[in-house]
């Protein structure tokens, strides 16, 4: 991690999300909230290490979780959303303890923003902010991510509490109700398959939104260039079609490569 931030610190930007492989996973997800879990760790070594790093921590559980799934499963394997809203609540303020600016709730629950805002406000961090998975779609991008999180379902799918690809309106429909419920920041996921929503979004609402360039489009992207079949221009090329599109902020892969390309010139 230490070489790591100082190649960060290097290439300029101070920003990061962190997501966790932990050693062990249950029913419940429980390592996700474990003051000695990796996250957290991370996050105080970080903030050592890395004063002026702003961190940001996923929020989510099927990392953590032997099903997979992204919240509590009631018998038939069916994700129960309103006893989820507790577990994520406990993430999301261990989290602020160990030293995030900011938590992104990744699961797609109904009301979670809401419950997440009251409960790190109950807790006494009413300035650590929050940032929507607001637009995140049932997509095949998310294939890498999941293969090197260990972090595919058991069982099923997630198309129950993530959004229908074909359906835009939904998506605008999740952003404001995020918003309403306190949302900080909003995002859209994956982000070059869905320009259309990001524009859509951040020309209806008067909030900062997230472009998150999610695994599968930076794996295609490189095994292209790899290959010799892309030139290494695509990566800024794709990055600047996110930021015309409307995003404030661009989460990548390639962030650190675009930082020192971009220091270098």
């Amino acid at each position: 991690l230490g070489e790591v931030l100082a190649r960060r610190e290097k290439a300029g930007g101070g920003a990061c999300l962190l997501f966790g492989i932990p050693d062990h996973k249950d029913e419940i997800g429980s390592a996700a909230w474990d003051e000695n879990g990796v996250v957290q760790r991370a996050m105080a070594q970080i903030r050592r290490l890395s004063p002026e790093m702003y961190i940001i921590g996923d929020v989510c559980m099927c990392e953590y979780t032997s099903h997979g799934h992204c919240g509590i499963l009631d018998e038939t394997g069916y994700v129960k959303n309103d006893e989820t809203l507790g577990y994520l609540c406990r993430i999301a303020v261990s989290y602020a303890r160990a030293g995030a600016d900011m938590v992104a709730p990744s699961d797609m629950m109904d009301g979670h923003i809401q419950a997440i805002r009251s409960a790190l406000d109950e807790a006494g961090f009413v300035n650590t902010a929050i940032l929507g998975y607001s637009a995140k779609f049932a997509s095949g991008f998310y294939g890498p991510f999941r293969d090197a999180a260990d972090s595919a379902p058991a069982f099923g799918d997630r198309k129950a509490y993530q959004m229908d690809p074909a359906n835009g309106r939904e998506a605008l429909r999740e952003i404001e109700a995020d918003i309403r419920e306190g949302a900080d920041m909003v995002m859209v996921k994956p982000a070059m398959p869905y320009l259309d929503i990001l524009k859509a979004g951040s020309e209806a609402y008067n909030i900062p939104f997230a472009a998150y360039q999610v695994s599968g489009e930076y794996s295609m992207l490189k095994k292209a260039m790899e290959e010799g079949l892309l030139p290494p221009t695509v990566v800024e090329e794709s990055l600047i079609a996110l930021k015309r599109a409307g995003a404030r902020w661009l989460i990548t892969y390639f962030a650190l490569e675009v930082g020192e390309a971009l220091k270098n010139r």
